[in-house]
């Protein structure tokens, strides 16, 4: 499978796309963009007709619904065959948006409600796919990833939940811990980094950008995130920081030890763009504190860069901090939930990943090696090759 390129192979069965009512937008997206993949492909394939006859269909989605009973129970159902074919699921477990009927009243559904409605798709399945993969892109309790005292541990316990009912591969991006894959060992598990298609969006969103370690630099809100902020900074060739948090473990407050003080690695920061890369943005709390000590430390811009925008406490907070100049942009992704007004906001972008959802999608889906798209070094040294030489042109 290594060695086999994609323009050369042929799918290992017909292509299925179930969109959880989470990911409709996504979803729509992500089959738009296979359907032109291989129309082009088809358009310069020299192979006979028989090899391609599914190849080219006008939809690649599956029509299911996911009723309810009054009670707020569910079942799925699934009103086409997906006998033998490569089912790919994609699933937002923190889709907030997303309601339901129970007793008479509007429900929000919760990532559990989520979770099990995939698991419901897969029971309707009734083991006929060649192949199930389950996209999420946030993995569902990514966060209850390990055991310290007597707790739960969700995260492993919900894939193994998933590869016993049939799942071969779980596919997530900047997952919280990727060690939680050893939960199985023997089943598929693949990690994408979303670097590539930020560093793209901040380079052309950011006029002036200038990526050097004079001008430049990124910034880790903790030691959770280190090693994604030395993966940035190693590519963009700039210094790194990071801020240690110092916490009072004799006190609880709200479920958590209080922070007495924020005492910042690094070199100084007066003067230079700042790029806070984190994998999620919760309550907006710590980002916004991290952000806060950086412009008391004279730093000019305060690029915010964070893969999920949950904003589990609404926006009003990035209002408030936004008018305070405390920073000024902020990048999330595509591949969870984000509220509408947020994207009337002046300080906001949303970088979409759904062409490198769907390549994924049609790499794995013809049986070829994804290890290309799980390395985006050499793409990203290229854009920002491009980018030196435009900054350089007089």
């Amino acid at each position: 499978m290594a060695n086999r390129k994609l323009q050369d192979s042929m799918p290992l069965a017909p292509l299925k796309i179930v969109a959880m009512g989470n990911c409709r937008e996504i979803g729509n997206r992500v089959n738009e963009i296979i359907q032109s993949r291989r129309k082009e492909a088809l358009h310069h394939s020299n192979k006979p007709e028989f090899m391609t006859a599914d190849y080219g269909i006008d939809n690649y989605l599956v029509d299911f619904d996911i009723p309810r009973f009054g009670t707020g129970e569910g079942r799925a159902i699934i009103h086409e065959s997906i006998r033998g074919s490569d089912l790919f699921i994609i699933s937002d477990t923190v889709n907030y948006h997303e309601t339901y009927d129970m007793r008479g009243k509007r429900t929000q559904m919760s990532p559990d409600d989520h979770f099990m409605d995939l698991k419901r798709i897969i029971m309707a399945c009734s083991g006929q796919p060649r192949r199930i993969t389950v996209i999420m892109p946030y993995l569902y309790e990514g966060r209850q990833h390990l055991r310290l005292i007597n707790e739960s541990l969700d995260c492993a316990q919900a894939m193994q939940e998933l590869v016993a009912m049939g799942v071969e591969t779980i596919i997530t991006f900047d997952a919280h811990d990727n060690r939680v894959q050893n939960a199985i060992p023997n089943h598929g598990f693949d990690n994408f980094y979303t670097s590539y298609q930020f560093i793209s969006e901040i380079i052309h969103t950011t006029p002036g950008l200038q990526v050097d370690s004079d001008h430049l630099m990124v910034v880790s809100p903790d030691e959770g995130g280190m090693k994604r902020a030395v993966y940035y900074a190693s590519l963009l060739g700039v210094d790194m920081g990071m801020f240690y948090k110092r916490r009072d473990y004799s006190v609880i407050i709200e479920g958590e030890h209080p922070v007495v003080s924020m005492e910042f690695l690094g070199n100084d920061v007066t003067g230079k763009d700042i790029i806070i890369v984190d994998d999620m943005i919760a309550s907006g709390r710590t980002v916004l504190e991290v952000a806060s000590e950086l412009k008391k430390r004279n730093a000019a811009k305060v690029i915010i860069c964070v893969t999920f925008g949950l904003f589990s406490d609404g926006i009003q907070r990035l209002d408030e901090a936004f008018a305070q100049n405390l920073f000024d942009t902020i990048y999330t992704t595509n591949l969870c939930y984000c509220p509408e007004e947020l994207f009337t906001k002046p300080y906001y972008h949303n970088v979409d990943l759904s062409r490198y959802i769907a390549l994924i999608i049609d790499t794995l889906n013809h049986d070829t090696s994804v290890n290309e798209i799980l390395d985006s070094t050499s793409r990203i040294q290229e854009l920002l090759d491009l980018h030196h030489a435009k900054s350089n042109t007089p």
